[in-house]
């Protein structure tokens, strides 16, 4: 593709990819405090993601495929149009459905978005590798630009979720972001340039897993890595702050749901800020393969001792405090600043160890183990507020940590010391 049809495309993707990010980032919101406010507990407030995170495994797996048998643009589209469908299906929710219809349905809302969103990460993330300019360095400076604007775009989706929460409820929420989303992909499906691969139909399924060591191994590590995060970003954080900030009253209600949406919007617009930064951070354009491996390994390494901290430094004071708050936040906004580099590192070195004739069965491998790692840790975040609260939450992260750092530990560089040519 010319660099000026490359440029149109990137901008198209980019654009669609924002559009999904920002109802993705507000659903979660919404779906998280509106039954928080209903009583639910924290195991049943995981349960309604634990659908969501299942079927961005089962999806990710299969994207490849899929992308590779029908086209980028057939899955970017699919993954809109199918989250659209989840939002309007979602305000059907009736007040007066049970508790266990509604865990049932909303369950099953949140695994059509968790669809929708791995369709469009995965033909978002496969277009970059085939868009990105081959000089060095330019492939870690256009990944590390869509997935760090991405994230601040998905922070600020938190942040609205929250506030039209309480200011026009869930049903009037979700079916504005329908209507808006739905004129995007109208927009977008009309002005998206030609010349991204439109599918091949000898792909095969058993494509989709690596025989790559290295492409393996960073999907282990990229597991933990996330399971760490949602282990207490999901439920564990969210419930802890509206337990220190809430009093109650509609009102207070309110103002918790500010609060905490503005806490996770900067949480995740600072995790994008720095993953967009990354490149230059680490002096990418100029090291070998070799030193880029090296700092996968150290930059994990680091992260462990901050959740481990925080665990022992709340276990120690049982008693809310504003002390103890601000440090949370401090500590937990620094813990964002270190993952954002890693993740960063992830996202650059699984495309660089990918192959151009089969860089959507990689990244959808890649993401699946992504994904695997938010459904742990959603998992795990439920189950751990319930037994051990916020300090059980935040060492069992420093424990998964551990293990994204053996995994890192892992990887090698080629024998050249370079990525192969067209990979980076």
């Amino acid at each position: 593709m010319s660099a000026p049809h490359a440029g149109a495309a990137y901008v198209a993707v980019t654009a669609a990819y924002w559009a999904f990010m920002l109802t993705d980032g507000a659903l979660r919101m919404l779906v998280l405090l509106h039954f928080h406010t209903l009583g639910f507990s924290p195991v049943q407030l995981a349960y309604l993601f634990v659908l969501y995170e299942i079927a961005g495994v089962v999806t990710n797996l299969s994207a490849g495929w899929i992308a590779a048998r029908f086209g980028l643009t057939s899955t970017l589209y699919a993954g809109l149009a199918l989250q659209v469908g989840a939002l309007v299906a979602l305000a059907q929710l009736d007040p007066n459905w049970t508790v266990a219809a509604s865990v049932v349905f909303v369950m099953a809302v949140q695994g059509a978005s968790g669809v929708a969103k791995d369709l469009s990460k995965m033909s978002a993330k496969s277009a970059v590798k085939l868009l990105a300019p081959a000089e060095q360095g330019g492939l870690f400076r256009w990944v590390a630009l869509l997935t760090g604007s991405k994230n601040a775009v998905k922070g600020l989706g938190f942040l609205i979720g929250a506030v039209l929460l309480g200011w026009v409820g869930l049903k009037g929420a979700v079916l504005g972001m329908a209507a808006v989303l739905a004129l995007i992909l109208f927009v977008i499906v009309l002005k998206m340039p030609a010349g991204l691969p439109t599918g091949r139909k000898d792909a095969k399924f058993r494509e989709v897993f690596s025989k790559n060591a290295n492409v393996n191994w960073l999907s282990f590590a990229r597991v933990f890595l996330f399971a760490a995060r949602d282990v207490w970003f999901v439920v564990g954080i969210p419930i802890y702050f509206y337990a220190v900030l809430s009093d109650g009253t509609e009102a207070g209600n309110r103002a918790a749901f500010f609060t905490i949406g503005s806490f996770m919007a900067l949480w995740i617009i600072l995790y994008g800020a720095v993953q967009a930064a990354a490149p230059k951070l680490l002096k990418a354009k100029s090291r070998p393969e070799a030193e880029i491996i090296r700092d996968a390994r150290s930059w994990v390494a680091a992260l462990v001792i901050l959740p481990a901290g925080l665990a022992l430094l709340t276990y120690v004071t049982p008693e809310p405090t504003g002390w103890l708050t601000a440090t949370l936040i401090g500590g937990l906004l620094v813990f964002g600043a270190l993952f954002a580099v890693n993740s960063a590192l992830h996202s650059y070195l699984i495309l660089a160890f990918s192959s151009g004739e089969r860089v959507t069965m990689d990244v959808g491998f890649y993401y699946m183990a992504n994904a695997a790692g938010r459904l742990l840790g959603t998992v795990l975040s439920g189950a751990s507020y319930q037994i051990g609260g916020l300090p059980l939450c935040l060492g069992t992260a420093a424990a998964l940590l551990a293990l994204s750092t053996f995994g890192a530990g892992r990887l090698k560089a080629s024998e050249s010391g370079q990525f192969a040519k067209g990979n980076a």
